[in-house]
């Protein structure tokens, strides 16, 4: 058998080979663009975030986590005042900060007051996401009727959650195919395979755009039909 292999591209790490006989072996190396660039959102839970954003294309990596409060190394049992939130590494010459603001917008209730760990927030990186933020927020005042409570912060720290809440739903509710994979748990914030199948296999895009995914051509026969049916079943994601 194959076994992972992580390829290293001018210092930066990619991924991936996914473990089939050595006859069917593919090796998935995903290069990560030299301008990419990081989008940091809270809306909810993090396990839905993650599904939908890692399966846009032009997105490479996701990864859940905690950001926004004081506490140093917070965990899921012991949170402090940081809020659970998505990172999400993009290529702005394939999807810009404006098209995830509006995935941000579609796919959460900007409206709804929760506690601090499941507020909405966009925690942008510079000016440019500052203003780009600010206009989305002001046009989206016309859209809902209610008072919008998404606030937007400046970004801080990010704390990786625990492995077991990145890409969730792949490693929790679809184990014969995230084993098939080869990964463990702790290198799923890398993994853009893993990150892309995350969100197909609760619905989170389109079969055409799971066809035209060039980070999955090497899918076995199986696993292509696997995701198929489960993108068929339309969207399953749930906190």
């Amino acid at each position: 058998m194959h076994t992972l292999r992580n390829v290293f591209n001018s210092g930066a790490r990619s991924l991936f080979t996914i473990v089939f006989p050595a006859s069917k072996a593919v090796a998935f190396v995903s290069t990560l663009p030299p301008n990419m660039k990081t989008a940091t959102f809270a809306m909810g839970c993090f396990w839905h975030p993650d599904a939908l954003f890692g399966c846009q294309k032009g997105v490479h990596r996701t990864r859940v986590g905690y950001t926004g409060g004081t506490l140093h190394n917070p965990t899921y049992r012991n949170l402090g005042d940081h809020t659970e939130a998505i990172d999400i590494d993009f290529d702005p010459e394939v999807i810009t900060y404006e098209k995830l603001l509006k995935l941000f917008w579609k796919n959460h209730d900007p409206t709804e007051t929760h506690k601090r760990q499941y507020r909405s927030v966009i925690f942008y990186r510079d000016e440019e996401q500052k203003s780009l933020a600010q206009e989305s927020k002001k046009e989206m005042e016309n859209v809902f009727k209610n008072h919008i409570v998404t606030a937007l912060e400046p970004f801080n720290k990010f704390y990786n959650a625990e492995d077991y809440h990145q890409k969730y739903y792949l490693q929790t509710h679809h184990t014969k195919l995230f084993n098939s994979l080869g990964l463990k748990p702790k290198d799923l914030v890398d993994s853009t395979i893993a990150a892309k199948l995350n969100g197909y296999v609760v619905g989170e895009n389109t079969l055409d755009a799971f066809n035209s995914d060039s980070e999955l051509l090497g899918l076995s026969p199986e696993n292509r039909s696997y995701v198929e049916k489960m993108i068929a079943r339309g969207k399953q994601t749930h906190c």
